[in-house]
């Protein structure tokens, strides 16, 4: 199983940030929460921190745990980590994303997520209202 990190990242609005997977990627087309795998003897937070400078060039603060999915799609199973994270600084870059958005949370199932990210969509969207700030 591989354990994937993903941040839930909130700006001073309340808003989500979503990122939507490159055709021709694994999962191409697909929104999700942007992150990336967790390697070896990093934590979560750690992880989310590297990955959000890499793919998007965005600095961020992980703030709590959010929830955890597995999800197996042929050979492959993952267990994907949320945490709820603060935007810090920098303009978004995206590298394995082509297009990102920030969305109220009711509004993110207006967009089509890969299938792991499903259930956080559906806690969010559930709140009926903007997030507080991370």
């Amino acid at each position: 199983m591989i354990d994937v990190a993903a941040a839930i990242v909130t700006n001073e609005q309340g808003d989500v940030l979503i990122a939507r997977r490159k055709a021709g990627k694994a999962q191409g087309g697909l929104w999700e929460f942007p992150g990336g795998k967790i390697e070896q003897g990093e934590s979560v937070e750690a992880c989310l921190k590297r990955e959000l400078l890499e793919e998007m060039n965005i600095q961020i603060e992980p703030v709590a745990f959010f929830g955890m999915q597995k999800h197996a799609e042929g050979d492959t199973a993952i267990r994907l980590i949320a945490y709820t994270a603060k935007y810090i600084a920098g303009e978004i870059e995206l590298v394995d994303h082509d297009a990102c958005d920030w969305v109220e949370p009711i509004a993110l199932t207006h967009y089509l997520f890969a299938p792991a990210d499903r259930p956080f969509v559906s806690a969010l969207a559930a709140s009926q209202s903007r997030l507080p700030e991370a």
